[in-house]
């Protein structure tokens, strides 16, 4: 009798041809050609791989050919491997066939067991380079207390007054000053943080970091500075100073200068059509909402703040409502507000937008609340777990850079505090409005009906028809995408759960759900803001919101920042001033020269080149990128699945004629704008470096 169910065993020692693989680290892939024909105990199962190398490799795939009754079987590994002796059980791999828990092999369960308990962990003991440890921890490696008081920052997550998700544990030691707070890294050291081996940067992706952020603020902003500091130190005096950084400065892709500081109407970007238009086809166009009453009432508490509504009147805005009374205006869905947070200052709206777009749309919205989902992912669900399979594309790099996030952007004196108006309680603003995020509202359908944006159904592509401001690119081509992402997940995750019932009863989909509510977002679980994980429809919206997050919502947010940030007057992210105030010497100033109280108001040059570099950083994508529907090879041998994903690939690549052929049409005049920056933010296909366009398939950068 045939045996489905056999093990291999496999040793990897130190002869000519590995140990040179091993040297230059390159992906390895073992073609293992043996004469099967001797082989008389069935299909191969897994394999269990023991190193006596000494160092680390990259094992891409292993292959055995012409196996009988089989043919090929591949192993798709991508995964780091370490001498045996780094492990307290040896490495296993399956090949690339997909089981729900209840359809795994008898004899092969209890490695797929085995598997998933080496991800968690036992929760305890150091954490080092090599291991494979997914945990969760609190945000309590942001202050760095041991260098003074005014580093201290409060612990994020684990309390009401600062509930917060969770993120990868790295088991640093705590600080010398707060046994709360967690040691910190310092350059060249940060760069060795730990996550999780696999999910560290490749070499390819690492060197670009390294190259376009920690290189270039010392070999940019220091040399830009000695070269424009004038006799007024740290300040600029005019936008012909800031052209002259940009056109005889910074050498930077000329196109998207020629778009940002646009030669032929070199104040477009100041006008009150373009400031309009980047509100629904910038960096932030997920604040605008239907306004629903006249004056706009303020939601804050009057016992502690004293005006309550706004002071605009009719007379302010019915002379632009194309004949229509404000009244008639709200009966008709007409009038839309900016609606910033009211945790946020409401001083200049531009800086505040900046603000939060940073902090709350791009850090939180994505970056934050998804790498849990990372790290629950890789300890509840087996790798040949059909969901595991869906999702994991869209984690890669994420848990890397949101730990390089916390040692240089978002921690104490870092550049986010350095350089946007939070300041200091940057994180602890996104901590307060993540009391109210709600996961089922970060599927675009209900985030656009919430807002007041679409009227009625909006749940199919034919819904674009209820949206209330047509011309809205970031809606238009956001549903477009939205739909494709969940025909895909629909057609996916039904091949594999025929009944409502395979997902009730699935224990690895069951227990990911709960450690992702009870503990990934522990502080923020409220029954009516999640699925219950009870039946098929449940699991493809949760998918799909997954997806949309990890790939087109942070695409939107974040790959635009150099466009509409790079050219910083546009979107200053800090202002040092009050506005003058009638009567006084500095209003007087302001009607005499406006360009010098507006540049002594915003941030200074060394902050202002510093957010350049930055946002040049965070708006480049990688040679190695995956974009939205690419995946590696022989990801799975099952051939609905494998047409269902050609599907989506076709849908994306119409979806891109579709947004190219609307960029074109004139009537659209939100898709470009006077600055003449077309919105491909939502292009599902990019390019290398700064393209302006592209959806990766993860959290990247």
């Amino acid at each position: 009798m045939l045996c489905m169910n056999l093990i291999l065993q496999v040793s990897v020692v130190p002869y000519k041809a590995v140990t040179t693989i091993i040297s230059r680290a390159e992906p390895a892939q073992m073609d293992m050609e043996e004469s099967w024909g001797r082989w008389k105990f069935g299909i191969l199962g897994a394999i269990i791989l023991r190193i006596n190398h000494v160092a680390e490799f990259f094992l891409k795939t292993i292959i055995l050919k012409d196996v009988p009754d089989a043919g090929r079987i591949h192993f798709v590994c991508n995964s780091w491997v370490y001498p045996d002796r780094q492990y307290k059980q040896p490495r296993v791999f399956f090949p690339n066939k997909t089981y729900l828990p209840h359809e795994m092999p008898a004899a092969l369960r209890k490695y797929r067991e085995k598997e998933l308990k080496a991800l968690r962990g036992d929760g305890t003991g150091e954490l080092k380079l090599g291991d494979r440890v997914y945990d969760y921890a609190l945000y309590n490696d942001l202050g760095d207390p041991d260098k003074g008081a005014e580093l201290a920052r409060p612990v994020l997550g684990g309390s009401m007054q600062y509930p917060y998700p969770r993120r990868g544990r790295t088991s640093r030691p705590p600080s010398r000053s707060d046994p709360n707070t967690e040691s910190r890294l310092f350059l060249p050291d940060v760069l060795n943080i730990y996550v999780p081996r696999d999910e560290q940067f490749g070499h390819l992706k690492l060197s670009d970091f390294i190259v376009y952020n920690l290189k270039g603020l010392v070999n940019k902003i220091i040399p830009l500075l000695e070269a424009f500091v004038n006799y007024t130190p740290n300040e600029f005096d005019s936008f012909k100073d800031v052209d002259n950084l940009y056109f005889n400065g910074i050498p930077l892709p000329t196109d998207l200068i020629n778009q940002l500081a646009n030669r032929n109407n070199p104040i477009a970007w100041r006008t009150d059509e373009e400031y309009g238009r980047e509100m629904i086809a910038g960096l932030n166009p997920l604040l605008i909402r239907l306004l629903t009453e006249f004056p706009p009432a303020s939601k804050l508490d009057p016992e502690v703040y004293v005006h309550q509504n706004s002071s605009i009147t009719k007379e302010h805005i019915e002379y632009n409502l194309d004949g229509l009374t404000v009244e008639e205006a709200l009966s008709s869905k007409r009038l839309f507000i900016l609606d910033h947070h009211d945790t946020l200052a409401k001083a200049f709206v531009t800086v505040n937008d900046s603000g939060h777009h940073q902090l709350v749309s791009h850090w939180l919205n994505t970056h934050a609340v998804l790498e849990l989902f990372v790290i629950a992912t890789n300890r509840q669900l087996s790798v040949v777990h059909p969901i595991y399979k869906l999702l994991h594309p869209h984690f890669r790099d994420t848990m890397t850079i949101n730990a390089l996030a916390r040692e240089l952007l978002v921690n104490a004196d870092g550049i986010i505090e350095k350089t946007f108006c939070p300041g200091k309680y940057s994180l602890e603003m996104s901590s307060v409005i993540y009391k109210s995020w709600n996961f089922l509202d970060q599927a675009l359908p209900n985030d656009l009906k919430k807002r007041g944006i679409a009227d009625g159904d909006i749940n199919s592509l034919g819904g674009l028809d209820r949206l209330l401001i047509k011309d809205y690119p970031y809606a238009v081509d956001g549903l477009k995408i939205w739909f494709a992402i969940e025909n895909w997940v629909r057609d996916y995750c039904s091949f594999y759960y025929k009944t409502d019932e395979m997902v009730k009863e699935d224990p690895e989909l069951q227990a990911w759900w709960t450690e992702l509510r009870e503990v990934g977002h522990g502080d923020n679980k409220h029954e009516l803001w999640w699925p219950k994980m009870q039946n098929r429809q449940e699991l493809i919206q949760s998918c799909t919101i997954i997806i949309w997050i990890a790939s087109a919502l942070h695409a939107a947010v974040n790959y635009g920042q150099y466009a509409y940030g790079g050219y910083f007057p546009n979107r200053p992210m800090l202002r040092r001033r009050f506005m003058p105030e009638k009567d006084t010497l500095e209003y007087d100033e302001l009607e005499n020269n406006p360009e010098k109280v507006f540049f002594r108001t915003m941030s200074s040059q060394l902050q202002s080149l510093t957010v350049i570099t930055v946002v040049e950083t965070l708006s480049n994508h990688a040679p190695d990128e995956m974009y939205l529907g690419q995946r590696f090879p022989k990801w799975t041998t099952d051939a609905i699945p494998l047409a269902a994903s050609e599907a989506f690939n076709n849908r994306l690549a119409e979806i891109e004629g579709e947004i190219l052929k609307m960029n074109l049409d004139k009537r659209l005049k939100n898709r470009i704008g006077p600055v003449n920056v077309p919105y491909n933010l939502l292009h599902p296909t990019g390019e290398p470096g700064i393209s302006n366009k592209g959806i990766p398939n993860s959290i990247s950068i």
